[in-house]
């Protein structure tokens, strides 16, 4: 595992965006498998720096929960003492892109004038989330967060309530960080996402893991 760990932590340490909080308009949740996206949200929340939080996603394939991540995570967000009416739900998102869009929409129909946003996803997937973000919502100023774990620690917490099947937590983040990555070579192509500058070193570590049976996505890079 030391190899796989060496090779891991790099992509992971790309992947994070370190962006500074700034007053905004809206906390962006983006659909996600992780309760700790929201947990984070609600500090955001409770520290001021926006006063209405979003909840955006259905149940992706590859979803721990059974019911829409989104009411999941308004009932965290609740639970953590965030108002319900500081609640929009869009409970309608299968992926990234969707969760932009269908966002936007609610936004629209509701007539509210957003420009400011602070996007909360998992650590490994703040990269992809910013890129996506910038491409597909290029009005609104957005920062990127998430909790606030290293790559050591982020793995020693799962999934705290209603998850479906058993798998192994280490190996499907590691699959999915590798995914990531080659999204971010490939998606600009495709007009999902800006440019992203990918250093070699992180290009080789993600190589190497795919070497190693990190390849669930290995089909993107065949486009």
């Amino acid at each position: 595992m030391e190899e796989i760990d060496k090779h891991a932590k790099i992509v992971w340490d790309y992947m994070l965006m370190h962006q500074e909080l700034k007053k905004s308009d809206l906390i962006f949740i983006l659909g996600s498998n992780d309760l700790r996206v929201a947990d984070r949200a609600a500090e955001i929340y409770k520290q001021g720096w926006a006063p209405i939080i979003i909840c955006s996603g259905k149940n992706g394939k590859r979803s721990v929960f059974s019911r829409p991540e989104a009411i999941v995570f308004s009932e965290r967000l609740m639970e953590l003492g965030v108002p319900k009416e500081k609640i929009i739900l869009e409970p309608n998102a299968m992926n990234t892109g969707e969760n932009i869009i269908f966002t936007q929409n609610i936004l629209k129909q509701k007539n509210m004038n957003i420009t400011k946003i602070i996007a909360v996803q998992k650590p490994y997937m703040e990269r992809r989330t910013y890129a996506s973000i910038k491409k597909q919502w290029p009005s609104a100023k957005c920062i990127v967060v998430s909790p606030q774990f290293s790559y050591e620690d982020y793995f020693k917490n799962s999934y705290p309530i209603e998850c479906i099947g058993k798998f192994d937590f280490k190996v499907r983040t590691i699959n999915t960080m590798v995914g990531d990555l080659l999204r971010l070579k490939e998606y600009p192509k495709l007009g999902f996402q800006i440019e992203q500058d990918i250093p070699e070193n992180v290009w080789t570590a993600g190589q190497e893991l795919m070497k190693l049976g990190y390849n669930e996505y290995s089909h993107l890079i065949s486009r």
